[in-house]
């Protein structure tokens, strides 16, 4: 089996525009049994990212999936202007309670990444109270209009979950703060998009 062909679970992240495209696959996530959970965010790229995603908009549908082919299809058929992105997760770094309800996620990439770097950065967000997933794999990205530039760590992604009850804010300094940590240990750890939920849709 090629890789392909291989599918994974994992998160999608499609901009909402408020036109018929957005609003008809939100309307299809809603009724999917492929997707777990949908909420909608505020996405906010780094600088270091923005150059590759100049397209970036404020709101987008992200939602969970079970099925990264089904996704795929999804987003063929509502294709868009700006850019639509999968984040397939291959390894399931951790996941346990945490108290509070997921509010923030955030998108890291690995810019030098080896196997055991992960194990290593997997250790080091464990000692993190607030962090109660966390997963890493790649990314694939959907656009009507082609990106100038090409995203050369898409293979090294690390996705994790936050839940807490504070600010936007207050949880991305410490989102920055666990980057830092980790970068402080030798891994280049650097932020994607970091995703606000501003509503649980499903």
């Amino acid at each position: 089996m090629s890789e392909l062909e291989l599918s994974y679970s994992g998160y999608v992240l499609a901009p909402y525009l408020h036109n018929h495209d957005s609003i008809d696959l939100k309307d299809s996530w809603m009724n999917s049994e492929n997707i777990k959970k949908l909420f909608f965010v505020t996405g906010t790229f780094s600088n270091e990212s923005k150059p590759y995603f100049s397209d970036s908009v404020n709101h987008y549908l992200l939602a969970k999936f079970k099925d990264s082919s089904i996704v795929s299809k999804d987003l063929l058929g509502h294709n868009q202007d700006k850019t639509s992105f999968i984040f397939n997760i291959k390894d399931d770094l951790f996941e346990r309670e945490v108290n509070g309800e997921t509010n923030f996620i955030s998108v890291y990439y690995l810019e030098y990444g080896e196997e055991d770097d992960l194990y290593e950065i997997a250790n080091l967000l464990l000692r993190r109270d607030k962090i109660e997933k966390a997963g890493s794999g790649n990314m694939k990205t959907f656009c009507l209009t082609p990106s100038k530039f090409t995203f050369p760590y898409s293979e090294d992604i690390v996705v994790i979950e936050v839940a807490s009850e504070k600010s936007y804010q207050s949880v991305k300094k410490y989102c920055d703060q666990t980057r830092r940590d980790v970068n402080r240990k030798g891994l280049t750890l650097t932020n994607l998009v970091s995703l606000s939920i501003l509503e649980h849709l499903k």
